[in-house]
């Protein structure tokens, strides 16, 4: 209420909130948050998984052409496409153990603090 307004029952003053008797009409209702659960994370990562093969697999048919591969003394013909996924999956099994090295390391400093 403004001051110096005097309070007239059932009769709202303009840029005040009307007083209501009624429970139900103060009670906030929020709305239902449900989080997500490990089968739907599952659904998502499937279909990614799905579309990135798809992607895959058409970049793979469109590089047949073959290509000479030399590796480490050894040489092999096989398509460009091929080599290309082979030299991805090489890298992520580097960046895999350079990884899991560096979480063996901290796994162990963090039982040498604990004790």
């Amino acid at each position: 209420m403004n001051p110096g307004t005097p309070e007239v029952p059932g009769v709202e003053v303009p840029g005040t909130d009307p007083i209501t008797t009624d429970p139900a009409a103060t009670t906030t209702t929020t709305p239902s948050t449900k989080r997500p659960t490990r089968v739907s994370g599952a659904w998502v990562s499937a279909i990614v998984a799905i579309v990135l093969l798809a992607f895959l697999l058409v970049f793979i048919l469109q590089n047949l052409n073959s290509v000479t591969v030399n590796f480490l003394g050894m040489s092999g013909s096989l398509p460009i496409g091929i080599a290309m996924l082979l030299a991805a999956l090489g890298g992520m099994v580097v960046i895999a153990l350079v990884g899991g090295a560096r979480i063996m390391q901290l796994r162990k400093q963090s039982k040498r603090l604990r004790k």
